[in-house]
């Protein structure tokens, strides 16, 4: 069964009873404790508490989520990933654990097919009533269900919110998996597929049970990645539909085909995983930053472009893999294809920018490895990793990662020291509004956002994003009231001074914070920045922008501008 089939199974199952189908949310969660979505459940959290009434009592979904903890793993194993599918079931108040585990087991065996021979099922250890129903409600035997404790059958997000003990199927891959004994011995060959979670409490960061939940709930998880393993019979997920054309391309722009094993093995699943993730987060609108989730999107670009680097290959990377994600993906995912052109836009602009500065930044790295064998140190300086950080657009943890191949650790404490006095003088230049921005800082923000799109001869107002915060410490993840920054946007009305004409003024709202436009000049050939100030609230790079430009200063300026060439003309005219 093909991924698209395995995904359109799921949902059409629980719309035939009575659930509500909703279309993903976007990576970037509306939780303020995230950095990215981790699961199907995080856009229903305000449900589940209580907080906001859902459109359905009974809903169905298919959610994108990233996970980033294990990023240096991706590609040494074929279990990691840092994009996932997550398709859910979920009930506020309506049905609780005896249908929850009734459909589970009807949809495995009989729409999906599994061997009900093989599943086992896992209940939290204190929940009586959880194996009572399976007893009841399938046919499976008490000699497969087992209880584990609260680290494999309690679920919560290791965020505040809601939680409770789950239940969870896995499916027996055969003798060639390991020895026998169900999940509690060998996670190796039982593999985990779908967990069903009994949300009943609210619980605090560190997991305690504060209260009961308004309601009890369902919130249930089934990994398609996971499912497609066990349904197309591969052994791992880098042999599913999802990665064979992300796997096949890569091989054919490095020469090197995947299978052979080793290490070009290792990094063609890199090139393909990253490949995917990044498409999805600048579709969603992730762009390249120093910080926060920007800074993982940048991370997985350049730790792609490094492995390709490694096999030899130096051409074009971004472009043609962006291709095939899309041809793969976007059945599932129409606005992949709606933002085709940005999230192109955005990853070639990384990929050349690092391109440029790669093979400096690993002969530096280098010398400084041979330098610290030959001495017996066991850690790389931290003012290195910053230097290949502020000149060579190293990520920390791709040097980290370099570091750690070769045999060396990393002092981290010096690297995350320097960092921050950096960030103070970014800061401090931008609660003094000080000009002067070092050309180096604007070419770093064309590489992030790309060329500006100029749409203001045909409108005064657009929605944009604000795609760079620049100051002249460098830039900035985040403004606040009465910071005086310099803005980028991917696309913008505002008119760039130039010509004789002066820069457009105007407002800039995100969803948390407002500013307001004092002048707008290109920087550099294609960079449109934004003098602004931070009059309300707070701005982040990355955020959805509503551009508006003052049409009286533009109105003025036009006429202006008309003038004194009327006025140059007749002198020319008089004087010869």
């Amino acid at each position: 069964m093909d991924s698209h089939t395995i995904r359109e199974t799921f949902l059409s199952f629980y719309e035939e009873r009575d659930h509500q189908r909703v279309a993903s949310a976007p990576l970037i969660p509306n939780d303020p404790t995230l950095l990215l979505n981790v699961a199907g459940m995080v856009p229903f959290k305000p449900y589940f508490l209580g907080d906001a009434e859902p459109p359905s009592p009974r809903l169905t979904s298919f959610q994108k989520c990233v996970r980033t903890v294990d990023i240096e793993n991706v590609g040494r194993t074929t279990r990691h990933l840092t994009f996932f599918e997550m398709l859910g079931n979920f009930s506020f108040g309506d049905y609780f654990k005896r249908e929850a585990i009734r459909w589970a087991w009807e949809l495995s065996t009989e729409h999906f097919g599994l061997d009900p021979e093989r599943i086992w099922a896992t209940v939290y250890e204190d929940d009586d009533e959880a194996e009572q129903l399976w007893l009841e409600e399938t046919d499976i035997p008490a000699e497969r269900i087992q209880r584990l404790g609260r680290e494999d059958n309690y679920w919560w997000t290791h965020n505040a919110g809601p939680g409770g003990p789950c239940s969870e199927l896995y499916y027996d891959r055969g003798e060639a998996w390991g020895e026998a004994g169900g999940p509690a011995v060998n996670d190796e060959r039982y593999l985990e597929y779908y967990n069903l979670v009994f949300m009943q409490y609210e619980l605090d960061d560190d997991g305690n049970e504060l209260a009961p939940l308004p309601a009890q709930n369902v919130d249930t998880g089934l990994g398609l990645e996971r499912l497609a393993v066990l349904l197309q019979g591969v052994d791992n997920v880098f042999e599913t539909d999802l990665f064979q054309p992300l796997l096949a391309l890569a091989g054919d722009l490095t020469g090197v085909r995947y299978g052979g094993g080793g290490d070009a093995d290792m990094s063609l699943r890199v090139i393909a995983e990253h490949c995917r993730t990044a498409t999805f987060l600048i579709a969603d609108g992730v762009l390249p930053s120093k910080e926060g989730r920007g800074y993982v999107l940048r991370r997985l670009l350049r730790r792609a472009v490094r492995h390709a680097r490694l096999l030899g290959y130096e051409g074009e990377l971004m472009a043609p893999m962006i291709d095939a994600v899309i041809a793969t993906m976007g059945p599932g995912y129409p606005e992949l294809e709606k933002q085709r052109e940005l999230v192109t836009r955005v990853a070639v602009a990384e990929e050349s920018d690092f391109s440029r500065r790669i093979q400096q930044g690993l002969a530096m790295l280098d010398e400084v490895v041979a330098e610290a064998r030959g001495a017996g140190r066991a850690d790389l300086p931290g003012d290195v990793a910053f230097k290949l950080h502020d000149t060579f657009g190293f990520p920390i943890d791709l040097t980290a990662e370099i570091a750690a191949d070769a045999g060396f650790g990393l002092d981290r404490d010096a690297f995350e020291q320097l960092m921050d006095e950096q960030r103070q003088r970014a800061r401090a230049a931008a609660k003094k509004g000080d000009g002067g921005v070092p050309i180096d800082v604007y070419r770093e923000a064309a590489s992030a956002v790309g060329a500006t799109e100029f749409v203001g001869y045909s409108t005064l107002e657009a929605e944009s994003q604000l795609g760079a915060i620049v100051t002249a410490g460098g830039l900035l993840d985040a403004a606040t009231e009465g910071d005086e920054v310099e803005v980028v946007l991917g696309r913008t009305p505002f008119y760039a001074e130039g010509g004789g004409q002066v820069g457009d003024t105007g407002l800039l709202e995100t969803p948390t914070g407002r500013l307001e436009v004092l002048d707008t000049q290109e920087r550099v050939e294609g960079l449109t920045v934004h003098r602004a100030r931070v009059v309300a609230g707070e701005v982040t790079a990355g955020q959805p922008v509503e551009a508006r430009v003052d049409p009286s200063r533009r109105i003025a300026t036009a006429r202006s501008h008309s003038a004194t060439h009327v006025v140059h003309a007749t002198i020319k005219e008089v004087l010869g």
